[in-house]
């Protein structure tokens, strides 16, 4: 009799989160120590955020990898390539600007910052193709927990479409695209906030605009579908109560996004906003009740 394939941690990716851990600890520590802004914000606020995020991704990758036990081999790789490509050189681009004391985002300021950009933007591309790539070969397994195999598909799709918020950001604003048209050099390319300009009054730790829309919390929203509904398999472990999750978180984020792109800040809904939100809670309440009586 054989015995079955020991399921270990993915060595990269577990590795890479350990480092996203020390960084949040050394961002946390520069916070109060550099009294340096940027756009009103703590210059060690941003690797903070992003190295918690990227923390998750890869430990998150990293269990899932080690539970399969076909394609071991080419989803190492994928893993090992996801370090490489993708939170390394993103992470480091960002650390770097904090370190010089100027936005990392949008800033086309200079060669050098636009080097930079391009790079953070060039390994978001890696880290999408990449997670689509991890979530095929991952949703292929075969597995007894019938639950995990359809929680994994659906977080990688929300997820998947969590980051491709972030495309709409690098986006010329409308102001901008009128000075391009003009032939005007700008200093800033994209933005996050929707209905006012970057840097305005924000929430504590996030950061998210308090006086208008701001598309990233519909892209943190969406992104971390990825940890929340293999969370939610783990707790039901039945797989109409994870599909019933998947679409209600997303429809969240779908909602966030409808938000932020009306100018609307997260804190601020107006009446349509709130209908449409008790409409999604209302719906999941049902649809689990009639579960739980079935």
């Amino acid at each position: 009799m054989v015995a079955p394939r020991q399921r270990t941690w993915h060595g990269p990716l577990t590795g890479c989160a350990l480092a996203m851990a020390v960084l949040v600890v050394v961002s946390g520590i520069g916070l109060v120590a550099d009294e340096r802004t940027v756009l009103g914000e703590g210059v060690w606020l941003k690797p903070l955020k992003f190295a918690a995020s990227f923390g998750l991704y890869a430990i998150t990758l990293s269990w899932m990898i080690g539970q399969v036990r076909r394609w071991r081999r080419t989803l190492w790789w994928l893993g090992t390539v996801a370090v490489i490509g993708f939170v390394l050189p993103e992470i480091s681009a960002i650390t770097f600007q904090a370190v010089r004391g100027v936005r990392s985002h949008f800033n086309v300021g200079t060669a050098l910052d636009e080097s930079v950009f391009m790079l953070m933007g060039g390994a978001a591309y890696v880290g999408w193709a990449l997670t689509l790539a991890l979530g095929i070969f991952l949703t292929v397994q075969r597995r007894v927990d019938r639950a995990m195999a359809w929680a994994i598909p659906l977080g990688v799709a929300i997820s998947l479409a969590g980051m491709s918020v972030g495309y709409l950001m690098t986006a010329p604003t409308v102001e901008q695209a009128h000075a391009l048209a003009g032939g005007l050099e700008l200093a800033t390319i994209g933005a996050h906030t929707v209905g006012a300009a970057d840097g305005g009054a924000g929430m504590p730790l996030t950061g998210w605009s308090t006086g208008a829309g701001d598309l990233r919390v519909a892209h943190f929203v969406g992104l971390h579908a990825l940890q929340v509904l293999p969370l939610v398999a783990l707790w039901v472990r039945r797989v109409p109560q994870v599909i019933v999750a998947a679409l209600g978180y997303a429809g969240l984020t779908g909602l966030l996004l409808w938000q932020a792109q009306r100018g609307q800040a997260l804190v601020h809904p107006d009446g349509t906003t709130l209908l449409v939100a008790g409409g999604l809670v209302a719906a999941v309440a049902v649809a689990v009740v009639a579960l739980r009586r079935s």
